[in-house]
């Protein structure tokens, strides 16, 4: 695939829908210990109509995960993961949503999108266990390499780099090459940095700066910030402590913004509804940025779509 140039051109994922913009995925947590929102879905009933909510908001595809990936946080053994995920993602697949499933096992990966998954988020990108790329590839199903150096435990917790970007994009370079040697085809593949993986917050936002640099590899790219801990730092007051992880959502819609401004294929979030209008005004700004003036005919620049209808049927009044 040839390297991704202009930030309109966020690729195309085969066997997914083609969006005209940056999409958003919803975060579906099935457990009752993730660092975000533990708990909160834990019932799948629940989960299902957490998910239908989140699409309501303007969720494009739900992502949907069994396991906590914070660090520290225990595995879970498989047949607990598979209770946790598939009634989930079979409830939402049949209410026609499109369904991400978040494992690092091959086994719930295949049973998952025999369920009605339509894409396989790994966090390892296939390492966490060997079987992952063949089952994918024999499923042709899309799947999400993220940059991994391990479990977050121990030292993994912290990276230690001497050129994050530099080094990110050789390693995500090398498991590209690997997954496509392994069998799934290049078209169907999607990278992510793994913002918050072994990374500090300053590692996160020097990568965060320098998409154009990841989008080089020539495959759509997806950012997973939401929430995470380098948000908090950054929102933090001078000697003060970082605001919890359900305080970090007007900071994750900013950067939803930012990447979607800079090419990402897909935006990863838990709390949906802000960053569906800022990707929107995101994709907005480049329509604007590259009309020739007076496109229009009329010497003014193309208008966004008009604003739905008021409760007295009048347009919504512009600011």
């Amino acid at each position: 695939m040839s390297a991704l140039r202009e930030p309109q051109d966020r690729g195309r994922v085969a066997g997914l829908p083609r969006w005209d913009r940056c999409a958003v995925m919803g975060v579906v947590n099935v457990t009752p210990d993730s660092f975000s929102d533990g708990g909160r879905y834990f019932d799948p009933s629940t989960a299902v109509k957490g998910g239908l909510d989140l699409v309501a908001q303007g969720a494009d595809l739900v992502d949907v995960g069994g396991e906590s990936t914070r660090p520290g946080a225990a595995r879970v053994d498989e047949d607990e993961e598979l209770r946790r995920v598939l009634p989930v993602v079979r409830g939402l697949a049949a209410e026609g949503v499109t369904v991400s499933v978040d494992t690092m096992r091959a086994s719930v990966a295949e049973k998952a999108l025999a369920a009605g998954a339509v894409l396989v988020n790994d966090v390892s990108g296939g390492l966490a266990d060997e079987a992952m790329v063949p089952v994918v590839a024999a499923a042709g199903a899309p799947f999400v390499v993220m940059h991994w150096r391990g479990f977050l435990e121990g030292v993994t917790v912290r990276g230690s780099y001497q050129d994050v970007v530099g080094e990110v994009l050789g390693e995500l370079r090398a498991r590209v090459d690997a997954v496509v040697a392994g069998g799934i085809a290049p078209d169907r593949l999607v990278i992510d940095p793994g913002l918050g993986f072994s990374k500090e917050a300053e590692h996160d936002l020097v990568l965060l700066a320098h998409l154009d640099r990841l989008r080089a590899l020539g495959h759509p790219l997806l950012v997973a910030a939401s929430r995470k801990r380098f948000l908090g730092r950054v929102l933090a007051s001078p000697g003060g402590s970082p605001p919890p992880a359900r305080e970090r959502d007007a900071a994750t819609a900013a950067v939803s913004a930012l990447a979607a401004d800079r090419g990402a294929w897909a935006v990863r979030v838990h709390e949906v509804r802000a960053t569906a209008d800022a990707v929107r005004v995101a994709h907005a700004v480049q329509q604007a940025r590259t009309a020739a003036p007076g496109a229009t005919g009329d010497g003014t620049a193309p208008t966004a779509a008009r604003p739905a209808p008021g409760p007295t049927g009048t347009p919504g009044e512009t600011l």
